[in-house]
């Protein structure tokens, strides 16, 4: 764990330290996002130090290159990357003729905060430039809950000393480039531009071509500077090639104060055609323009209050256990509501590039049991219309590696398997599980099976027929199997019958069989499932074989896991952790050490299907080899942990889910945020500490309460219902505080809540 760079503060994300020698953490750490676009916490006068200067936007991607070794057949052709967008936010700022760039600049009175309640970014410092001249500077900006294609920043300039002539030149951008990229190349192409010192400044730019057939994007940004009193002395416009910029320039004498308002609005051709962008982007920018920059920002606090209302957490006792979950959540919502079905969760957001910026599993089995709580159902079901959406791409994969049915991509953006690592593309093939589990997931808890008699049949049957064409069967031992996979472990490559691979695996075949009476007529008519084909589905859940070793009493990973070197975790060298950046890979995957939760990750899935012993010998054999290395990994353990009774194992594990970026536990949060992992906090929190358990139309608690804590509360929302649960020294309280009356279990006891008035 590396230095902290924020201090404490419950809703606070706040520094009085310029971080020099971290400032890319400093910049993850205050990313802001809408769901639509976002950016990492850059400076908007620029920076000539070391940084990342990254802006995201979602949807907008372009396919690069694969370069392997040796080609194989059925390597994805391309491999997806979210590609840093155009720079909106850019100001340079002289004052008196010398440029302001903390890099460089001598200042003092350093603030830096992210509000957690409406995801206002502020920054101010106060300059020392020559012949005593001090001027203080704050910078204000937020991407628009309320109009999502818009983004608003305020400089503020007020001169303690002497005479400042200012001079801001804003711009839009377009001149950036990846630094996750094979390409040392620009992927964006200019369309066309406009500079105009009295109104509207646009720029409309297309990523290049590309030769695999995916559609070019194109986006058009438009930007309008407003500067009251005084008026600007001069003011001009201009344009360049991938940029259009206005240069203002005003004297201020001491005392005095200005300041500068940039709306900018963003349309891409996901929704609006490229032909049609400026003047969208024109309305855009009235529209904005016309509601000021207060009105945006009441705007603003109103929707971030409705959402905390649903889902914020209090701790009490735990001032960096408080600040870790809300920012976790803060994270996530910034990333996406539920706004667009064409959009997912990318593991690092709108916060950097790294891992392509695409789908991965995380969404469906880490995020999907999160939102399913604390959001309306309609996020959680945009989710599985996503998968449903990209169906066409999931059976493309599936016969890329000559198999029928479907099988949904590890990583994408559009349904087609974009990651070229053969471990992952080729034998990762888990993932279909967790898609499947989530469209169980949310039945089960909403109680709405209107998605899987319809649309989620049709990927239920597709995973099935995925699953009964990939199996193998073993006559010699007249049991089905699965060779050549990599299981959540990543650790281990190409193994045979990965435990928690196998399990999904039939899982999903039961799951399918047990709903296919429910669905549609019209769905089972276009599945046309025959009875020969249940009757396979049948024999191999029958007939799947499981690793297991009777002595230890253990699943085992795989095949071979118990010939390793098996061995605690606790023996590797301090100066040789994290292992993934001290060792080979080759010396990993011989190692007997484990990434992440894998026969405990279907353990917590399927946790009704398990006895506590069979849960409690499981956990002690596999989490003294786990090393944490993913930031998956440690809310799976903190739930397990707390479930068994070890209430000390479940609580350091959530502090490190919590704060795996605050405190940069993997030392890797410089590139960006771990997104899809955020949610491991508030599921350690509810389904950890808490106990919080759905199954067959029973909702149950089992609290406990951190030695540390004096209190915690959450709300979840649960069938038009919302729960209020409230644990303290004293007992667990529930509350009803909105829809019809209910009983749930507390410590397998039935409480009726009364209806909420």
């Amino acid at each position: 764990m590396t230095k902290r760079l924020f201090d404490i503060d419950p809703w606070l994300i706040r520094t009085h330290t310029l971080a020099k020698d971290d400032i890319r953490l400093q910049e993850s750490l205050t990313a802001i996002g809408n769901g639509y676009m976002g950016l990492r916490g850059n400076f908007e006068e620029g920076y000539s130090g070391d940084s990342l200067r990254g802006t995201y936007y979602g949807g907008i991607w372009f396919p690069d290159k694969t370069r392997v070794g040796w080609w194989k057949n059925g390597y994805p052709e391309y491999f997806g990357k979210a590609i840093n967008g155009p720079d909106f936010i850019s100001m340079p700022l002289t004052i008196n003729n010398v440029a302001i760039d903390l890099a460089k600049t001598p200042f003092h009175d350093f603030d830096l905060r992210l509000d957690m309640h409406n995801g206002v970014l502020h920054r101010e410092f106060v300059v020392d430039l020559p012949e005593s001249v001090q001027v203080k500077l704050s910078f204000d900006r937020f991407m628009s809950n309320a109009v999502k294609q818009a983004a608003v920043i305020k400089m503020t300039a007020t001169v303690l000393s002497g005479q400042a002539d200012i001079r801001v030149t804003s711009r839009l951008d377009s001149n950036v480039h990846n630094e996750d990229s094979n390409y040392e190349e620009m992927f964006w192409q200019e369309l066309g531009q406009h500079a105009d010192s009295n109104g509207a400044s646009t720029l409309s730019v297309t990523t290049k071509p590309n030769p695999f057939g995916v559609p070019q994007f194109s986006l058009t940004l438009g930007m309008q500077n407003v500067l009251k009193s005084p008026a600007p002395e001069t003011r001009t416009a201009e344009e360049s090639s991938l940029l259009v910029q206005e240069d203002l320039a005003w004297h201020l004498a001491t005392g005095e104060s200005s300041t500068l308002t940039k709306y900018v609005t963003v349309v891409s051709s996901r929704d609006v055609p490229t032909e049609k962008q400026v003047s969208a982007i024109n309305d855009l920018l009235k529209e904005v323009m016309d509601q000021g920059y207060d009105a945006l920002l009441a705007a603003q606090n109103r929707i971030w209050a409705e959402r905390w209302q649903m889902a914020d957490v209090l701790i009490d006792g735990d001032d960096a256990a408080q600040q870790g979950i809300r920012y976790n959540v803060f994270q996530l919502f910034m990333t996406y509501y539920g706004d667009d079905a064409r959009l997912n969760i990318g593991p690092k957001g709108f916060t950097g590039e790294k891992y392509g910026g695409a789908t991965y599993w995380d969404t469906e089995a880490y995020i999907v049991p999160m939102y399913l709580s604390v959001t309306p159902p309609r996020v959680v079901r945009q989710l599985l219309e996503y998968r449903y959406n990209q169906l066409a791409g999931a059976y493309h994969n599936a016969q890329q590696l000559d198999l029928k049915g479907a099988l949904f991509p590890m990583v994408t953006f559009d349904g087609i398997e974009s990651h070229n690592e053969w471990e992952i593309t080729f034998e990762e093939i888990h993932r279909n599980g967790a898609i499947a589990h989530a469209i169980a997931q949310y039945t089960d808890y909403t109680g709405d099976h209107s998605y899987v008699d319809d649309h989620g049949m049709t990927v239920l049957v597709g995973i099935s027929r995925f699953w009964a064409d990939r199996v193998f069967f073993s006559k010699r031992k007249g049991m089905y199997m699965i060779h050549g996979v990599t299981g959540p472990n990543e650790y281990e490559n190409n193994v045979n019958n990965n435990w928690y691979t196998n399990t999904m695996a039939t899982w999903t075949l039961r799951y399918t069989l047990k709903m296919l009476p429910e669905a549609t007529a019209e769905r089972l008519a276009e599945l046309a499932v025959t009875d020969e084909e249940k009757a396979h589905w049948q024999d191999i859940i029958d007939r799947m074989y499981y690793p297991h070793d009777d002595e230890l009493g253990i699943f085992v990973q795989n095949d071979t896991f118990l010939d390793k070197d098996i061995r605690s975790a606790s023996t590797i060298p301090a100066n040789q952790r994290p292992i993934n950046q001290h060792w080979s890979w080759d010396r990993i995957l011989r190692s007997p050490f484990i990434k992440q939760a894998d026969v405990l990750q279907g353990i917590y899935f399927l946790n009704d299907e398990y006895t506590q012993e069979q849960k409690e010998r499981n956990f002690d054999f596999y989490e003294p080899l786990t090393v944490h290395e993913s930031s998956l990994s440690a809310s799976i353990h903190a739930i397990l942990a707390a479930e068994l009774g070890k209430e000390e194992k479940a609580v350091d594990l959530y502090q490190r889910t919590a704060r795996l970026d605050l405190d940069n536990y993997n030392n890797d949060t410089d590139d960006g945020l771990h997104i899809t992992s955020m949610s491991g906090s508030w599921l350690a929190i509810v389904q950890g500490f808490a106990g919080m358990r759905q199954h067959a139309d029973k909702l149950s608690f089992k609290p406990f309460l951190p030695k540390q804590w004096t209190k915690y509360q959450f709300a979840v929302n649960y069938r038009d219902r919302i729960i209020q649960i409230t644990v303290t020294a004293a007992g667990t309280e529930l509350r009803l505080l909105k829809g019809a009356a209910l009983t749930v279990w507390l410590y397998d006891q039935p409480v009726a809540l009364a209806a909420a008035d």
